[in-house]
């Protein structure tokens, strides 16, 4: 059987006018570049300094170790803020929850930032550590799927793919800030560094949540939300979301798995990568700049690809990017072995471009395969899900695996290759969802409805 790949885009809401389209793309691109910054932060924090600071009885290798445990506990409330705010926004709204979430995520990374250590309240300090990477988090578990929903509820059908490309940028765009901001505090001595330097990158966390609280405050409901929230008794939207997805959980599934190769990628090549080439005898600051490079190639490629997924579909793009990551897993740990700076950068920057293709196809996809009353659930819970086993303990298991080969790359190569085959597989099995109306697809599948891998209306099929 061959799907025929449908593009009919409707002539429904969204109604908005330029000027609030772009003050709503603004707004969850600054929630985004706050996550990703906050994530970065403290995933490279965690290679380099938080495991002296916060587990100083451990041995070099266990304490970072269990400083990337603190890490994936950061990711395991993932998926419960995406349930709960997840919930609240398809019942109340979806602005109202971001606030919500931003608020949460810039005030955890703060406090992380004041936190004394171990040496100075013993035990506590890894305790609240874990705290309040449990409250960013459930922050963050609710940011990302409200932020797509906004922008892809406010566009027209036809350019979901490029508004959903601007606010996926937060991606590059956090962690070029993160980068630049820890390249300048890697500058310091390396006493100054440990004393008060790590902290800076996380105090600065208070000044983005102030910029983009007050451009949140400004941008309108979505317009589907408002119009699915008028008609809500006569349509009989479900009065609990989750148990609705989960009923039927299929697109759950695939959502999840879509995700789980990109997140693979990115945990390897953006977080694990500075711990891993610092063993190999890399200067962090040549490592720091490598990365500068590769979130640079994120700036162009994620609104390029998620652009051009309007235009060619989103799996096109994605199933592009998962089979060139197959190919290049292991080439990409040669030339990190090399010991060559330059061929360091190279790798790391194609393989920015194959998360890219991955990646950028997300925010829309995910939005067209859910209804309305269910859609910020479905959305953040397939997208947290994805986050925590392609990404929540990935850097964990990568320092454990290469500690316990002796230093291999091979099993690096092989997480990431095991990452996208995953995502292979979904795409296959999902059908192409662009043009969808988001009006249309339903929260409550009828039975052959469900026989389709996500539920949703309008996907044709032929031998």
């Amino acid at each position: 059987m061959v799907e025929q790949e449908p593009h009919l885009p409707e002539p429904s809401p969204p109604a908005t006018d330029g000027r609030q389209l772009r003050k709503v793309t603004l707004s969850s691109l600054l929630g985004t570049v706050i996550e990703y910054y906050d994530f970065l932060i403290y995933s490279t924090m965690a290679a380099l300094v938080l495991g002296d600071l916060f587990f100083p009885s451990m041995n070099t290798a266990m304490s970072t170790i269990a400083s990337f445990g603190t890490l994936a506990a950061g990711y395991v409330a993932r998926p419960l803020g995406g349930l709960v705010f997840g919930h609240f926004g398809d019942r109340l709204g979806r602005k109202s929850m971001l606030m919500v979430t931003m608020t949460l995520m810039g005030a955890a990374s703060f406090l992380i930032g004041v936190l004394p250590t171990y040496g100075s309240i013993g035990i506590a300090a890894p305790l609240l550590l874990v705290l309040l990477r449990v409250i960013q988090g459930l922050a963050v578990g609710g940011e990302w799927g409200g932020a797509a929903l906004m922008v892809v509820e406010h566009a027209d059908s036809r350019r979901r793919g490029f508004w959903a490309g601007i606010m996926q940028l937060g991606s590059p765009l956090g962690s070029f800030l993160s980068t630049l901001v820890l390249t300048l505090v890697t500058l310091l001595p390396q006493s100054a560094l440990l004393s008060w330097g790590w902290r800076l990158p996380f105090l600065l966390s208070a000044l983005l949540l102030m910029i983009g609280l007050y451009i949140r405050l400004r941008v309108t409901e979505s317009p589907v939300f408002r119009a699915a929230l008028a008609e809500r008794k006569a349509t009989k939207q479900p009065r609990v979301p989750a148990l609705q997805v989960l009923r039927h959980p299929r697109a759950l599934v695939l959502a999840c798995a879509i995700g789980i190769g990109p997140f693979a990628l990115t945990a390897l090549i953006s977080s694990h990568i500075l711990a891993y080439a610092k063993g190999l005898g890399y200067e962090t600051a040549d490592v720091a700049r490598a990365l500068l490079l590769v979130a640079a190639v994120g700036i162009v490629c994620i609104p390029l690809f998620s652009a051009l997924s309007d235009r060619f579909g989103r799996r096109a793009l994605g199933l592009t990017g998962a089979l060139a990551t197959v190919a290049y897993a292991f080439p990409l740990y040669a030339m990190v072995d090399s010991g060559s700076v330059a061929a360091l950068t190279i790798g790391l920057m194609l393989g920015q471009v194959l998360q890219n293709l991955m990646y950028a196809p997300l925010a829309p996809m995910l939005s067209e395969m859910f209804g309305t009353g269910v859609r910020y659930t479905g959305v953040s819970l397939g997208y947290q899900l994805a986050s925590l086993i392609g990404a929540g303990f990935t850097p964990l298991i990568a320092s454990s695996l290469v500690a316990a080969t002796g230093g291999s790359s091979v099993p690096l190569s092989i997480v990431a290759t095991v990452g996208a085959v995953i995502t292979i597989a979904a795409m296959v099995l999902l059908s192409e969802t662009r043009g969808r109306d988001l009006t249309a697809v339903p929260s409550t599948p009828t039975e052959d409805e469900r026989s389709t891998v996500d539920g949703a209306s309008g996907s044709a099929r032929r031998s």
